[in-house]
C-alpha cells in the first residue's frame, strides 16, 4: 500500500479547524450587550447589578489597566430553536492561548445568583437544553480587565504591573455576545478527533493501531458532508466506534486525573484580583460537577477556601456542598502554596496547623497530603514537619523544570534531616495544567522513571496559574481516554485515592536524601529584599509577641490576644505564597507587602509592650527582655533582669591610615579602603580572613539571565565582577569603639559600620545600600582560610549541609543555595559562621592558593540585592539595611546561638525585678521555637523545640508556672495517640531527642 499518511494526517487537522470545530454553534443570534466601568476598585456583586448602563457594540474596545466593567446581556431565544441546546457564546476579547493570564468574566443571574466564569478556554453558558423557544435570557458579567503582563514578549519590562503606573488606555475588544444552538453530535465528533489524532501523532510511525486509527480518521472524513457537517457527523462517529472502543493493553499506564486549577494566591496579578479569580474558578467548577457525575476536582489553599466564604457566600454554599459530596475535594493542608526554602522552622509548621485546621473546622477532612506542584524546590526539615501535621504525603511538579541534572524518581520516599521520611511523587506528566491533550499523555508513559516497580501517576487537569479550572472538553478527552488502546488509562480520582493506590503498589520506593533543590529560579532567594525582611522579622516579632503575651497571661492574667495573633500569622502565612515571599509578583504584589509588613510591625511591637509592661511593673529597675532561646548577658532565655557588664572595646588607628578593634576576644584589621584584612581569634591565634585577601567585600556582577528575570541568575553572572574597593570615607565611627565606611558607585551609595560588641566574639556589619542599579547583583564576601569540603547552612528545625567543591553536575547546579539565619563552615577543631537579619541567598567556592603556603580559601558570600526588571521594573530601588556577624571560632551551636541573636534584638524597659522564665530548658542545643498558649483558649501552654546541634540530646524542661499534667502533641496541638504522656516531676519533664528532632508539648496548668 501507497503511504498516504500524511495526506491523511494533514486532511484531518484542515477540516476539524476550517469545518468541524465552526459547525459546533451552527446557528447564532446577537445579544444586546451594555455596560457600567467601576470607576475604581471592584465593587459589590449588588451595586454592579443595579449600575446604570450604556450601550455598546461588539467590536467596542472596553477595560482600563486592573478595571473592572459590568455588562449586561439580553436577549430572546428564536422561536424555531424550541428543542434545541442553545448557549451564550460571550467572548470579551479572549486569546485562548492565555487561560488565567488576561480579561476574565463571572456571569450571574439578575437575582446576583453566580452561574460560571468566563475564560480563554470557557466562553460559553449554557441557557437550556432543551429550550422552549422565546424565553428571555438576562446575564450580567462581572468583567475585569487584568492586563497581560507577560504578553508576546515574555520578560519586557512594563508598566502595567501596578495600577499607579499601568495608565487608562482600555485593553480588550469585545469580540462576540451571541446566543447560539449547541449541536452536541458536532461537539462530541471533534472530541472523537482530538483523542484520535493525537494518539495517532504519539504512536509508532509502524505501529499497527497508528493505522487502524488513521484509515478509521479517513473514513470519518469520508463520512462527512462539509456542506452539512451537522447532518452528518452522527455518520462520521459511527466510522471512529470500533478504535474508540478497543482497550487498553493490560500493562497500559493509569494515570489519576485529579481535576485541578493552580491559583497562584498573588503573581501577575495583586492579592485582590486572586479573591475574584477563585470565586470564579470555584463556580465553574461546582457547576462541572453537576454536569459530570465521574469528575473530581482539587482545590488546595485553605486561604482561597476562606476567601470564597468570606466574598462569595452563594459560591461558597455550592463548594460546600460539592464538599460533602466528596467531588470537590479540600488538598494540601496548608494556608497557601508557600515556597519552602525561606519560611522559618514556626512558619513553616504554621502553614500546616493554619491549612489543616481551617480544613478540619469546615469540612472534618484531615489531610494525608501537601500539594505544592509549583513551589520553587524544598528545604531538607519540611518531612518532618509534614508528618508532625499528621499528613504523610507531598506532590510536587516543579523539579522537573530543573535545567542541569533530571530527577531520577517519579515515586519516592524523600528523607529530611531528622529521618524521617515522606512519601513523595512527582506526576511525569510534567505540568500542573494538563489538558489531556494525547501529547501530555504520551509523554507522562515515556517519562514515568518508575517502570516495572510502578504504574500509576497522577496528572493535575486544568487551567491554572491564574485560574480556570477544567473544562468540559478535558473531562470528555478523559471519558475516551478511560480505557483506550495504545493510550495510558485514566480515571478521576482524589489525591487521596491515587497515593494509597500508588503506595499499595509501591511500597517501598527509592529513597532520596536530603534537599530537593530546584536548578532554577535561585535568585528568588534575593529578588525583592524589602519583602523578604518583611517576612523575617514578622516571624521573629510573632515569636516575641507569642512568648511574652502567653507569659504575662499565666504571671499577670494579661489578656492573650488569640484572634489578634490569629489573623495576624494568616496574613503573614499568606504572603509566604510561592510569588510573593520570592520576588517574582508584579510591583502592586511588592508595594502592598511593604505595607503590610510595616503595619503588622507595629501591631505586634504593640503587642509586645503591653505584655512586657505587665510583666515588668512599676519601677526604675533596668531591665533587659530576652525573647531568644539562649541566655544573653547573663539574662534566661524567655526572661528579663539587669544586663551584666560585658567589658569594653577599643579602637586604634594604624600607621596606613586603617584601623584595629579590640575587645580581648578578637582583634579587627580595617585596611584604609574599609576592607577586613584581619580577623584574629585571640584565644587561638587564629587569623580568619585568607593570606593576601580582604573581607566586607562588596561585588557587583552583571545580571541579566536569559528569561525569568526575577527568578534566575544564570552560572554566567560570575564571569564579570567588580569589586567595590573604593571608600568615599573610611571614619571611626561616632561611638568610638567602630568604623564607617562610605562608597559610592552607579548610582547608588553604601554606608557600613563595621563594630566590635563588648565580650562578645562576633564581627557585626551594617549596611545601608540607597540602590539604584538596573540588571546588577550585589554580595558580600569574607574569604576565609579554612579548609573544608562541607557546609551548614540552617533550614527549618535544624541545620543541613552542602559541599563546597563542584565534583558532580549536582553540586555544580547549587551555585545558589538558601540558608536562614546563619551558615557554618568549619575545620575538625575550629569554625565560622556568618550569620543575618534578613537574607537568604548565598555562595560558598573554595580555591586552593597558588602562591604562598598553598592554602585553602573558601569564601562566603551573602547576597545583597538584584535589579530585575521584569515583573517590576523597579524591583528594590530605594534604600535598604542588612546587617550580618561574622562569628570566628565558631561551632555550630554558637551558629544556632548567634543566629538567634542578630534577629531577636535586645528590648529594655524599666520595672519592679527580674520577670522568670515561662518556660526553661537545660541544655544549648535542645532549642525552643514557640512559648504560647494553646489555640483552643484553654489556657494551656503549648511549647515546640528541637535539637539543633545533629546530635541526641537528652535534657530538662522546667515550667515556671504549676504543672498538672503534660502531652506530647501534633503540631495542630493534638495529643499523639501512640505517645505516652511524659512523666512530671515537680513541674520537670525529661526529654530526649534524636538528631534535629521536633517535639510539641501541651502543658496542663495545675
Amino acid at each position: 500500500m501507497h503511504d498516504d499518511r500524511t495526506l491523511v494526517e494533514a486532511r484531518l487537522r484542515r477540516v476539524l479547524d476550517e469545518r468541524i470545530r465552526p459547525a459546533v454553534h451552527p446557528e447564532s443570534v446577537p445579544l444586546e450587550v451594555a455596560v457600567w466601568h467601576a470607576p475604581g476598585e471592584p465593587v459589590p456583586v449588588a451595586e454592579g447589578l443595579a449600575a446604570d448602563v450604556e450601550p455598546v457594540t461588539v467590536g467596542s474596545r472596553w477595560g482600563a489597566p486592573w478595571g473592572t466593567s459590568w455588562f449586561r446581556v439580553t436577549g430572546t431565544v428564536p422561536a424555531e430553536w424550541a428543542g434545541k441546546t442553545v448557549e451564550a457564546i460571550l467572548d470579551l476579547g479572549f486569546d485562548e492561548n492565555m487561560p488565567g493570564f488576561q480579561c476574565e468574566g463571572l456571569v450571574y443571574r439578575p437575582d446576583g445568583t453566580p452561574v460560571k466564569g468566563l475564560n480563554p478556554r470557557n466562553q460559553w453558558v449554557r441557557i437550556g437544553a432543551p429550550v422552549q423557544g422565546g424565553e428571555e435570557v438576562r446575564l450580567h458579567v462581572e468583567a475585569a480587565s487584568n492586563p497581560v503582563v507577560m504578553g508576546p514578549r515574555p520578560f519586557t519590562p512594563t508598566p502595567l504591573g501596578d495600577l499607579e503606573t499601568a495608565g487608562r488606555d482600555p485593553q480588550y475588544t469585545l469580540t462576540r455576545m451571541d446566543l447560539a444552538v449547541l449541536d452536541e453530535t458536532v461537539w462530541h465528533l471533534v472530541t472523537d478527533l482530538e483523542v484520535l489524532g493525537e494518539l495517532m501523532a504519539e504512536l509508532p510511525v509502524d505501529s499497527p493501531r497508528r493505522w487502524e486509527i488513521l484509515r478509521a480518521a479517513e473514513r470519518a472524513l469520508d463520512a462527512l458532508d462539509l456542506q452539512d457537517v451537522g447532518g452528518t457527523a452522527e455518520r462520521a462517529r459511527a466510522c471512529l466506534a470500533d478504535v474508540l472502543a478497543a482497550p487498553a493493553v493490560p500493562s497500559a499506564h493509569r494515570i489519576s486525573a485529579v481535576g485541578h486549577a493552580h491559583i497562584d494566591s498573588a503573581w501577575l496579578w495583586p492579592l485582590r484580583e486572586t479573591v475574584r479569580k477563585v470565586a470564579r474558578t470555584a463556580a465553574n467548577m461546582t457547576a462541572l460537577l453537576d454536569d459530570e457525575p465521574d469528575f473530581v476536582f482539587a482545590m488546595s489553599q485553605a486561604q482561597q477556601w476562606a476567601w470564597v466564604k468570606e466574598h462569595r457566600p452563594e459560591v461558597w454554599a455550592r463548594v460546600k456542598k460539592a464538599v460533602a459530596d466528596g467531588r470537590f475535594v479540600p488538598a494540601g493542608g496548608m494556608w497557601v502554596e508557600s515556597d519552602t526554602n525561606m519560611p522559618g522552622s514556626e512558619a513553616m509548621a504554621r502553614q500546616f496547623v493554619h491549612g489543616k485546621r481551617f480544613f478540619l473546622d469546615e469540612f472534618g477532612v484531615d489531610n494525608d497530603e501537601a500539594w505544592l506542584p509549583d513551589t520553587f524546590g524544598f528545604a531538607a526539615g519540611l518531612p518532618q514537619i509534614i508528618r508532625a501535621a499528621g499528613s504523610r504525603y507531598l506532590l510536587t511538579q516543579k523539579i522537573s523544570w530543573s535545567r542541569t541534572n533530571s530527577f531520577p524518581h517519579h515515586t519516592f520516599r524523600w528523607e529530611g534531616i531528622d529521618g524521617t521520611r515522606i512519601y513523595t511523587h512527582f506526576p511525569p506528566v510534567d505540568t500542573y495544567n494538563c489538558s489531556m491533550r494525547g501529547a501530555e499523555i504520551a509523554h507522562a508513559v515515556r517519562n514515568f522513571k518508575d517502570k516495572g516497580t510502578a504504574r500509576h501517576s497522577l496528572a493535575p487537569t486544568g487551567w491554572g496559574d491564574g485560574g480556570g479550572g477544567t473544562t468540559r472538553e478535558m473531562v470528555a478527552k478523559a471519558a475516551r481516554l478511560r480505557d483506550l488502546e495504545g493510550s495510558a488509562t485514566v480515571t478521576w480520582e482524589t489525591p487521596s485515592a491515587f497515593f494509597a493506590k500508588a503506595e499499595a503498589e509501591n511500597p517501598e520506593p527509592p529513597v532520596w536524601v536530603g534537599e530537593l533543590y530546584l536548578e532554577l529560579h535561585r535568585a528568588t532567594l534575593t529578588s525583592q529584599a524589602g519583602t523578604k525582611q518583611g517576612n523575617r522579622r514578622s516571624e521573629h516579632l510573632l515569636r516575641e509577641a507569642e512568648l511574652w503575651a502567653a507569659t504575662a497571661a499565666v504571671r499577670t492574667g494579661f489578656p492573650y490576644p488569640y484572634a489578634d495573633l490569629d489573623r495576624i500569622w494568616k496574613t503573614v502565612l499568606l504572603h509566604q505564597f510561592h510569588d510573593i515571599l520570592p520576588g517574582s509578583s508584579i510591583a502592586w504584589v511588592h508595594r502592598e507587602a511593604r505595607a503590610t509588613y510595616a503595619r503588622i510591625a507595629d501591631e505586634l511591637n504593640g503587642i509586645v509592650d503591653a505584655a512586657q509592661r505587665a510583666l515588668a511593673g512599676e519601677g526604675t529597675v533596668p531591665l533587659l527582655f530576652n525573647a531568644a532561646p539562649h541566655t544573653r548577658a547573663g539574662v534566661p532565655a524567655g526572661g528579663a533582669r539587669p544586663a551584666e557588664a560585658s567589658g569594653r572595646t577599643t579602637h586604634a588607628g594604624r600607621p596606613d591610615g586603617g584601623h584595629v578593634l579590640d575587645n580581648g576576644l578578637l582583634r579587627i584589621g580595617v585596611d584604609p579602603r574599609g576592607l577586613v584584612d584581619s580577623v584574629l581569634d585571640l584565644a587561638t591565634r587564629r587569623e580568619t580572613i585568607a593570606p593576601g585577601r580582604t573581607g566586607n567585600l562588596l561585588q557587583l556582577h552583571q545580571d541579566l539571565p536569559n528569561m525569568w528575570d526575577a527568578w534566575d541568575v544564570d552560572e554566567f553572572y560570575r564571569n564579570t565582577v567588580t569589586d567595590l574597593t573604593d571608600a568615599d570615607e573610611v571614619t571611626p565611627g561616632d561611638d568610638g569603639a567602630s568604623v564607617r565606611i562610605v562608597r559610592t558607585f552607579g548610582g547608588s551609595r553604601v554606608t557600613q559600620l563595621l563594630s566590635l560588641p563588648p565580650g562578645e566574639k562576633r564581627l557585626v556589619v551594617d549596611t545601608e545600600v540607597d540602590w539604584h542599579e538596573t540588571e546588577k547583583f550585589l554580595k558580600l564576601a569574607f574569604p576565609l582560610d579554612l579548609h573544608t569540603d562541607r557546609y551548614a547552612s540552617e533550614t527549618q528545625f535544624g541545620h543541613f549541609f552542602r559541599p563546597t567543591h563542584t565534583n558532580t553536575s549536582w553540586e555544580a547546579a547549587k551555585f545558589e543555595a538558601c540558608n536562614h539565619r546563619f551558615v557554618h563552615l568549619q575545620e575538625p577543631d575550629w569554625g565560622v559562621a556568618l550569620v543575618n537579619d534578613g537574607t537568604y541567598g548565598h555562595d560558598v567556592t573554595r580555591a586552593v592558593r597558588t602562591d604562598g603556603d598553598g592554602g585553602t580559601t573558601t569564601t562566603v558570600r551573602a547576597s545583597l540585592l538584584r535589579a530585575p526588571r521584569f515583573p517590576d521594573p523597579e524591583t528594590d530601588q530605594g534604600v535598604h539595611r542588612f546587617r550580618h556577624a561574622l562569628v570566628p571560632g565558631a561551632s555550630i551551636g554558637d551558629a544556632v546561638r548567634e543566629g538567634w541573636r542578630i534577629n531577636l534584638p535586645e528590648r529594655r524597659l524599666d520595672g519592679a525585678g527580674e520577670v522568670t522564665p515561662l518556660v526553661t530548658v537545660d541544655r544549648d542545643s535542645v532549642v525552643v521555637t514557640a512559648v504560647k498558649l494553646a489555640d483552643d483558649g484553654s489556657g494551656d501552654v503549648v511549647v515546640r523545640f528541637h535539637e539543633a546541634h545533629g546530635a541526641r540530646a537528652r535534657a530538662t524542661l522546667t515550667a515556671g508556672f504549676p504543672l498538672a499534667r503534660a502531652e506530647v502533641t501534633d503540631l495542630l496541638e493534638r495529643p499523639l495517640a501512640d505517645t505516652a504522656p511524659p512523666a512530671v516531676d515537680d513541674g520537670r519533664i525529661a526529654v530526649a531527642l534524636r538528631p534535629f528532632e521536633l517535639r510539641t508539648l501541651r502543658l496542663k496548668r495545675a
